[in-house]
């Protein structure tokens, strides 16, 4: 059974998870361990307790240990992708490209930790001096979901060393593996101990000791709209309150305009809406299409998902992998039944498929005649089903676009130079696509959304030091003019 890791030392714990392939049930990837309560709470204590020295350290010293992180997963790519796709499902290509971006945000934030600057600016009043520095806000609690086990982890755990902050780190449950690995990395790298503690588990029970102790100053979390709710509601009541940002999903739609072109579009909603079996939070799973190319954008998807191959992750060929487990395989089908009994039509998948090895197969959905009323036009199911809604023209497709809950991503294919201009502008989506998959963005420009989808400060980029650091005026006298503070001998 692997341990987690407190205060410097790998712990064993009295409970454990089994780790399972979704490609092949009877694959067991490891036993991980579960925290209790008492060992999340020792985790924080000594981020607590390490936190003044790391906060104080050289930027030198912080530099290294990222860019140590960022060469070792760089180098070991394909074994990790492997375990990747392993324990979580996406293709080994895909797998390989997650890890990869893993190593290359670490790569970015060692960069940043040599970057950090502040600002030196002149005063209303003569002969004072202002300047604004920003500081670590203290130990951050990290809560990431199963869908990117290695990047999202990467994009939160960097910054936050980055910047001077301690860490306690609490990867998703069902995929401990990736984030086990990564954490060996981070720890031979040098970080010092308690300034990085790796502790899995279940969020009711670790997440909730990071939501409750007052010694923790921040919280990151990426996961469902209402588990989100719920630590904002915590963070902003607690005392002291916490800092707190949240990614929670989306429902994000892609525009396909008369104009255009069609194996663009087709290849574009494809990969948006299918790819990574669906289990991203920037799928595209509405599409929405004007009449001239309805027609003929729907018989497209249909040919071009006949050609898709839904296999073992680990199998060279594989377009699409399985779902992540029975939980969320079950999800999927629920939501492909009630499409059905809401009177949309499924044209093409949406059965599950047998292969070689038991696991969770499921033929990406594809439904027609949706309106933008019914549940799955409106509820996130994270799975490989997408719908297709009818608009007339432009401005339809973009109020349709428009009226959801959700704001993390939108997209649209056409060669209109004034519609792409036009959608980029009033797009309500913290980012925009034109003629690119919804799903897919850089790791050094921000990344998050609006409305339900994400709640504080951006993150990924140079805008994660908005969360993961807090700013500080100083004000000095020079004492060359004519004002002389006053003091008790002058008095």
């Amino acid at each position: 059974m692997t341990k987690n890791y407190i205060a410097g030392e790998w712990l064993s714990a009295t409970e454990a998870s089994a780790n399972v392939n979704p490609s092949n049930t009877n694959d067991v990837v490891g036993e991980y361990a579960r925290a209790s309560v008492a060992e999340a709470e020792r985790a924080i204590d000594a981020a607590y307790e390490a936190f003044p020295a790391w906060s104080r350290s050289s930027i030198q010293q912080r530099h290294d240990i990222l860019k140590a992180v960022g060469d070792e997963i760089l180098a070991r790519k394909e074994e990790l992708g492997r375990l990747l796709s392993r324990e979580e499902g996406k293709t080994l290509p895909e797998g390989i490209g997650e890890v990869t971006r893993a190593g290359q945000i670490f790569l970015f934030f060692s960069g940043e930790c040599l970057r950090m600057a502040g600002e030196k600016v002149p005063s209303v009043r003569p002969f004072v001096d202002v300047e604004i520095t920003r500081e670590p806000v203290g130990v951050v609690g990290l809560i990431t979901p199963w869908n990117f086990p290695i990047a999202i982890p990467a994009w939160k755990i960097a910054p936050a060393l980055a910047y001077g902050n301690t860490v306690v780190f609490k990867p998703a449950d069902l995929v401990p593996g990736s984030a086990h690995a990564l954490s060996e990395i981070i720890i031979r790298a040098g970080v010092p101990a308690g300034v990085f503690n790796l502790v899995m588990g279940r969020g009711s029970v670790v997440g909730e000791a990071m939501l409750n102790s007052p010694k923790v100053s921040a919280i990151s979390f990426t996961g469902s709209v209402p588990t989100g709710r719920k630590v904002a509601q915590t963070c902003i009541t607690a005392d002291p309150m916490k800092k707190v940002q949240l990614e929670m999903g989306g429902k994000n739609p892609m525009v396909v305009l008369d104009d255009a072109d069609l194996k663009v579009a087709v290849e574009c909603a494809v990969n948006s809406a299918f790819f990574s079996t669906g289990q991203r939070c920037t799928a595209s799973s509405r599409l929405i299409v004007t009449d001239g190319i309805h027609d003929r954008f729907v018989a497209a998807m249909q040919e071009r998902m006949q050609g898709l191959v839904i296999d073992d992750a680990l199998k060279a060929g594989t377009h699409i992998g399985p779902v992540v487990d029975q939980s969320q395989l079950d999800q999927d089908l629920k939501y492909i039944r009630i499409g059905q009994e809401e009177g949309a039509k499924l044209v093409a998948g949406g059965e599950l498929l047998k292969r070689d090895t038991p696991g969770f197969y499921l033929a990406p959905a594809l439904f027609t005649e949706v309106s933008n009323q019914m549940r799955v036009a409106r509820e996130e199911i994270f799975g490989p089903v997408a719908t297709v809604t009818r608009a007339k023209d432009y401005d339809e497709a973009l109020e349709l676009s428009n009226d959801t809950p959700f704001g993390l991503s939108s997209g649209i294919c056409t060669t209109s130079l004034k519609y792409a201009s036009h959608f980029k502008r009033n797009a309500e989506a913290g980012m925009v696509m034109v003629n690119l998959p919804t799903a897919g963005v850089d790791y050094h420009v921000p990344f998050g959304g609006r409305k339900g989808s994400s709640y504080g400060p951006r993150e990924q980029g140079r805008y994660a030091q908005e969360f993961y650091t807090t700013v500080k005026t100083a004000y000095t006298f020079d004492g060359n003019g004519p004002y002389v503070p006053k003091t008790k001998s002058s008095e």
